[in-house]
């Protein structure tokens, strides 16, 4: 449930099985945070107006927000979202820079909306519900033409909040936004231990736990990938938290690219928590009458431990992000020929390891690489999708009916983001690789990475991998990604307003990450 409580000042309460989130507008027209934990009255304005910050001067070297609100110190309040300048010298919420390169920012409450349904993302993926209801509020806070929304959407059966924030720029000069965060908790205190997940290729999943006492901690991936080095799921929790007991924050990010989440706690004790996509790097360029939409990110709070905040999570993602039967199905035992048979692979001896594994109670079989191109080891063929007729004379069609003849399903391996430089595919276009001119071309696995900025690369890649998922009874895909992003240039969107008779980019194509950085990382469109 969502409740605006009319008093004062507007309060807002977000309200699922077990929990509340609360906030309010400050007199200077800022969102204050006041609560999110263990369900509340949802009638209780008074002990609401409690949770505010109050204070009767400005101590020491703070900076005072105006002379109109002159006890009010951003530095020292608990936000819902905040920029650079007028005194918070915390981890910010949004960056931008404008033509005259001024970078403070100051966007104030405006105006809100509730709705039952969940807006659809323009470019991203999201959170979805079964029957289309989904209660949604967007809070809208304006600045010079800009204007900021804040949307947060409630799952009550999950316990579950999900936030991101889109900018909408509706002044007559071009921004370059360098940042845009999903989620911002500032919360009153301290105290609270951050656990998360680290690892490497082969040991990905380590748990790590740190009480950050001042300062900041950062969560963080610059891999073009969301990351074996640093998953972008961490929790906030009180030291003494167990499985079953104790009070624990749980927040992810619905997105696969660079991720950034920071834990602050400032001079006067407070504890703030952003994530997001990650702002190293980043820069996008905003003209007039442009949007940018963050991804959504999911919060959760249970009083039962590091259990009930996973029994949170679990449902939540069953729920509102799996699509189709296997939400809520258990999964297939699965057999992959990957270390049976590595590139040697053949018709007769894949349908054999199939029969084998059928008889040991597998349900599907997965061919991995191999199978396509002149494709004998990982030095050649990645991009030339078409099947090796030595090694699969039947096609992709014949082999996949030989399988699923078994009673067993039927996968198959790709990489289609990536490309040999031994490869049919580079010979014809070697513009379509990422590379800077002139300069060593780091690779890893012996891969270099397609510039999906460019249309043609593409457009060309949706046209390939149809035509293989079509080719035969393929009901699985092992997308494999095994190379990280590095030395990121795109050579397409130096010349993009000339290319192929388009007039720009796409607006997804436009924004800058610098090297070692993620998806979508590539040049600004010339100002």
């Amino acid at each position: 449930m969502i409740k605006k409580i009319n008093g004062e000042q507007d309060t807002f309460l977000l309200l699922t099985d077990n929990t509340a989130y609360a906030f309010m507008i400050e007199p200077s027209g800022h969102p204050e945070h006041l609560y999110y934990g263990s369900k509340i009255d949802a009638d209780a304005l008074d002990e609401l107006f409690a949770l505010r910050q109050k204070r009767e001067f400005e101590p020491g070297n703070v900076i005072v927000y105006s002379e109109e609100h002159n006890t009010t110190s951003l530095e020292d309040i608990c936000l819902e979202c905040s920029g650079e300048g007028h005194g918070d010298v915390r981890e910010p919420f949004i960056e931008l820079v404008r033509a005259d390169g001024s970078r403070t920012t100051d966007f104030r409450y405006k105006g809100y909306a509730v709705t039952d349904t969940k807006p659809e993302f323009d470019s991203l993926p999201g959170s979805y519900s079964k029957d289309g209801k989904v209660e949604h509020l967007c809070i809208f806070l304006e600045e010079d033409g800009m204007t900021l929304e804040l949307h947060y959407y409630v799952y009550p059966e999950c316990d579950v909040i999900t936030r991101n924030a889109k900018l909408i720029n509706n002044s007559e000069e071009e921004l370059q936004l360098e940042r845009l965060l999903s989620t911002q908790l500032d919360l009153p205190d301290h105290g609270w231990a951050v656990t998360a997940f680290h690892g490497a290729w082969a040991r990905e999943m380590d748990k790590s736990t740190i009480l950050p006492d001042r300062g900041k901690y950062i969560i963080e991936s610059r891999t073009g990938c969301s990351s074996n080095r640093a998953n972008p799921f961490f929790m906030l929790h009180r030291p003494d938290t167990s499985e079953d007991i104790g009070a624990v924050y749980g927040f992810n990010l619905i997105y696969s690219g660079n991720h950034y989440a920071c834990t602050q706690v400032s001079a006067f004790f407070k504890t703030r928590v952003v994530q997001g996509v990650n702002p190293s790097g980043f820069r996008y360029i905003l003209e007039s009458g442009e949007t940018f939409e963050a991804p959504e990110a999911v919060m959760t709070y249970s009083d039962y431990g590091f259990s009930g905040q996973t029994r949170n999570m679990h449902r939540f993602v069953r729920d509102h992000i799996l699509r189709g039967e296997w939400g809520n199905k258990e999964r297939p035992v699965l057999l992959n020929s990957w270390e049976a048979s590595y590139f040697n692979i053949s018709e007769g001896n894949l349908v054999s390891l199939a029969k084998a594994g059928r008889d040991l109670g597998i349900e599907l079989f997965v061919m991995d690489d191999g199978w396509f191109g002149d494709r004998n080891d990982d030095f050649r063929a990645l991009g030339d999708w078409d099947y090796n007729p030595k090694k699969l004379p039947g096609g992709l069609s014949r082999l996949s009916k030989k399988v699923t003849d078994l009673g067993i399903g039927f996968g198959l391996w790709v990489e289609p983001e990536m490309i040999n430089v031994n490869s049919r595919l580079y010979e014809a276009h070697p513009d379509w690789a990422m590379a800077i001119k002139g300069k060593l071309h780091s690779e890893g696995r012996h891969q270099r990475i397609l510039d999906l900025s460019n249309p043609e690369v593409s457009d060309w890649m949706i046209e390939k991998m149809s035509e293989v998922f079509s080719s035969g009874n393929i009901t699985y895909v092992k997308w494999d990604m095994n190379r990280i992003f590095s030395d990121v240039y795109s050579p397409y969107l130096l010349s993009a307003p000339e290319a192929s008779g388009r007039d720009r980019p796409p607006l997804h194509a436009r924004s800058v990450q610098g090297d070692e950085s993620a998806d979508r990382a590539f040049p600004a469109y010339p100002l």
